[in-house]
């Protein structure tokens, strides 16, 4: 074979590759959605519920409780962030074995078992997303978060009575409920959408890693375990891993929202 006939041998080889190639990807399909996967919406200019629910193929009613709105005829604001139900978020998931439980977190302690990657001062960007977080002890706030001499705070001192009972501050999965040097005994609930609430300093844990729990559930008493002086919550809100203020979270009723603001006793806190 001549050197003219190998070079126009190996140009259509390599022709007939390159359309190959092109085929296989011009007939590959764009990834499918997860089945059940829940999306978000922002709201434009001129959006409308109504408008937003034709749109992705969901009920007005669905897309009021998958965000918590007062009503179908609440204003939605500019920006706003909307969840829009898929099959996932229409239906009630069905709560998994604490042995199913278990065998998940492995998975989850670089997100919420350890230690928080970093503190957030600013307003969240995910407050429309958030668990409807409740607040998990009543009594004044005695420190609050953000920067101290010694280091930083992650959370919020809740003062309340000795033995007093600490609630879960939304339904989740226990993951942690042990003693660790300076938050004593700790009890970490994971909630859905990656959020995590810790609660510190307890005299009593009542529950156990794997259990689930709802809502107001009793999860631990009051006590002053661990690095801490007084007898107090200490409360965080994560999310991903990292930290944010809980009163950026949390409802603030006037009998609540006092501040007694004691940072040189408080600074030596997680």
């Amino acid at each position: 074979m001549t050197d003219a006939r190998r070079l126009r041998a190996r140009c259509a080889a390599a022709a007939a590759l390159v359309l190959l190639a092109g085929a296989a990807r011009a007939v590959e399909p764009p990834p499918a959605p997860a089945a059940g996967e829940a999306r978000v919406h922002v709201v434009a200019r001129g959006d409308t519920l109504s408008g937003i629910a034709a749109r992705y193929g969901v009920s007005v009613t669905a897309l009021v409780a998958a965000n918590r709105l007062a009503s179908d005829r609440v204003t939605i604001r500019l920006g706003q962030r909307l969840v829009i139900p898929g099959t996932a978020t229409a239906t009630a998931t069905p709560a998994r074995r604490p042995s199913q439980v278990l065998s998940s977190m492995s998975g989850r302690a670089a997100r919420g078992c350890c230690g928080p990657r970093g503190l957030i001062l600013a307003l969240p960007d995910f407050v429309e997303l958030s668990p409807a977080f409740a607040w998990p002890v009543e009594g004044p706030i005695t420190s609050t978060f953000g920067r101290r001499r010694a280091g930083w705070h992650r959370g919020i001192d809740i003062k309340a009575n000795r033995g007093a009972a600490v609630f879960a501050a939304a339904a989740g999965v226990v993951v942690a409920s042990d003693v660790e040097p300076r938050y004593g005994r700790v009890v970490k609930i994971e909630h859905d959408g990656h959020f995590l609430t810790v609660y510190a300093h307890n005299e009593e844990n009542l529950v156990e890693p794997g259990v689930r729990v709802a809502a107001g559930d009793p999860i631990a008493t009051i006590g002053r375990s661990g690095r801490a002086t007084a007898y107090h919550l200490h409360f965080e809100i994560r999310y991903d891993g990292a930290v944010y203020n809980p009163l950026y979270l949390l409802p603030l009723p006037p009998r609540i929202g006092q501040v007694e603001e004691t940072d040189d006793a408080e600074e030596e806190h997680d």
